[in-house]
């Protein structure tokens, strides 16, 4: 899985300034990129929400990213945000 990184300073980051910006990377080189995973460490909330075990040291809803056809793996902020697109 290809990884990004990104780091914001200077203005306040929230949730849905960090999906817009995920969003704008993801789309430079596919089309209509589908969010398949995501974790907000701020709220501490992620999606696919059921997933909230560990698997050899992963979070579960990273391990449901990469196995169903998370390509690309950004992270805002260490990991503040993170967001996998297939």
């Amino acid at each position: 899985m290809e990884r990004v990184e990104i780091k914001v300073n200077g203005c306040i980051l929230n949730y849905e300034l960090a999906r817009k910006m995920a969003l704008a990377i993801a789309s430079e080189n596919e089309e209509d990129p589908m969010l398949i995973s995501w974790n907000d460490r701020v709220r501490d909330k992620h999606s696919p929400s059921c997933m909230k075990c560990e698997i050899k040291g992963a979070p579960g809803w990273e391990v449901y990213g990469r196995n169903h056809g998370g390509r690309l793996r950004i992270s805002v902020n260490d990991d503040e945000y993170v967001f996998i697109y297939s």
